[in-house]
């Protein structure tokens, strides 16, 4: 079986070091794998080029197109190549030498279409990042990590069915796009992947099973600006924008029956969340800026 990895870069030269160790040192070595880099102003580029690994393609974006075209673009030329999976996979992971063959060895195991592994943060790695994901109804159908921010005392080592996994790292079989579709293009960052898993919970052909026997590491937060400063505990204004519009935009797209009722359990839960949560900062400016986003998100 022939694996089409596909990572998106930008600006990411300060991680790519630890992504190129864990790739090389994988035991399965058919796959092929798939820069696509979406106009680094860094050497993220040159880092690329210069890497001596023979099975790597890499596309140079001219501008920044976000990561769902970026992985879009990576998916039709594991397609092209023939590849009998793609695996979406953050260059900002460090992860064991088994990775691929313990997904493989997954979806054979259970005949899985989609594999996802259990995720722990770089710092403190045993911290648990993602280990099965679902979505909130209460919460217009927010999706969300379980165990995320919980020790990892092996509490989720059961190899699961799950409803949503992170773009982060994830094992498709070419089925699966072929009968879902790729990522929606209008998501240029956030909710990109929870659009796609909802799509796919819907279409009830395909299950996602969730592998808890691994060793990953995500270092959250190195690559995306989801907050507003090193060492801030506040969402960036880039964050919080991208977050508003996309929620809405999903809920006009896969809650269309009862869209009235979710948009406004939506607008509640956004505004309530600048009040309460210290994620915010409590300033007039960024209010205005979750009310405009939300209304962004209705013309999308």
């Amino acid at each position: 079986m022939k694996i089409g990895i596909v990572t998106v870069t930008y600006n990411s030269e300060h991680v790519l070091d630890d992504f190129f160790k864990s790739i090389q040192q994988q035991d399965y070595k058919n796959f092929l794998l798939f820069f696509i880099d979406n106009a680094s102003s860094d050497k993220s580029v040159e880092h690329i080029k210069s890497w001596d690994f023979h099975d790597k393609v890499l596309v140079e974006n001219e501008q920044n197109l976000g990561i769902a075209t970026g992985n879009n673009q990576g998916i039709k030329l594991a397609v092209e190549n023939d590849c009998d999976f793609v695996l979406l996979l953050n260059n900002d992971t460090v992860f064991e030498a088994s990775l691929l063959s313990k997904l493989l060895n997954t979806q054979s195991k259970y005949s899985s279409s989609v594999v996802v592994p259990k995720m722990n943060y770089f710092s403190p790695p045993n911290k648990i990042w993602y280990a099965g994901g679902f979505y909130n109804r209460n919460k217009a159908f927010l999706n969300y990590h379980r165990g995320q921010g919980e020790l990892d005392t092996q509490q989720y080592n059961e190899d699961d069915i799950v409803d949503y996994a992170p773009s982060c790292c994830v094992l498709i079989h070419k089925k699966v796009l072929e009968d879902i579709g790729n990522m929606d293009e209008k998501y240029f960052v956030y909710f990109d992947d929870a659009d796609f898993f909802y799509r796919l919970k819907l279409d009830k052909r395909h299950k996602i099973r969730y592998m808890h026997d691994v060793e990953f590491f995500h270092k959250i937060g190195s690559l995306t600006k989801s907050r507003s400063s090193k060492g801030s505990n506040y969402y960036s204004k880039f964050f919080i924008k991208q977050n508003c519009k996309n929620h809405v935009y999903f809920l006009k797209k896969n809650q269309p029956r009862f869209l009235f009722i979710f948009l406004i359990q939506l607008w509640f839960y956004m505004t309530l969340r600048f009040f309460f949560s210290s994620n915010f900062e409590k300033k007039w400016s960024t209010f205005k800026l979750i009310q405009s986003s939300y209304f962004i998100g209705l013309k999308m």
